[in-house]
């Protein structure tokens, strides 16, 4: 069943998406999760949907969402193609996806875990940096990562 805030997203989210090139393809907002995410697909009509297209609607979009107030409490953005991989691997990726959601597994436990999902705040030589409940957690490269965008 689609959230009946979906309408008006969807009309504040087509002109931007026109102005760029892009079309909106889907959008859901999932209530269930906390804090509640909004997923918007979209799909450049000219080329293959790049990391660039979702970063401009995402800040283009979020800037004018805030400013509508459909969405009274915290929530998450989440914008993306059909075309990009959920998976993080190249410099470009973890630039482009900074301040995303992200889940960051390990093939070796770090201080007893090996899954975390948080706020991705970068990556370096040493270490993928995430920000968990407003504190900076440092996961070292050395326990073998896998950084991809949450289902």
């Amino acid at each position: 069943m689609t959230h009946p805030v979906i309408p008006d997203i969807l009309a504040l989210a087509q002109p931007i998406a026109e102005d760029l090139g892009l079309e909106v393809t889907d959008a859901v907002f999932q209530t269930n999760k906390r804090p509640p995410v909004l997923r918007i697909d979209i799909r450049n009509l000219q080329q293959d949907t790049s990391l660039n297209d979702c970063e401009a609607f995402s800040r283009s979009f979020e800037a004018q969402l805030e400013e509508s107030s459909l969405i009274a409490s915290a929530y998450v953005l989440e914008v993306s193609s059909p075309g990009i991989s959920p998976y993080l691997a190249t410099e470009r990726d973890f630039i482009a996806f900074k301040g995303f959601e992200v889940v960051v597994t390990s093939d070796n436990p770090h201080q007893g875990q090996s899954q975390w999902q948080g706020s991705l705040q970068g990556r370096d030589g040493e270490a993928v940096y995430l920000s968990i409940r407003g504190r900076t957690v440092a996961i070292p490269l050395t326990v073998g990562l896998t950084v991809r965008l949450p289902h």
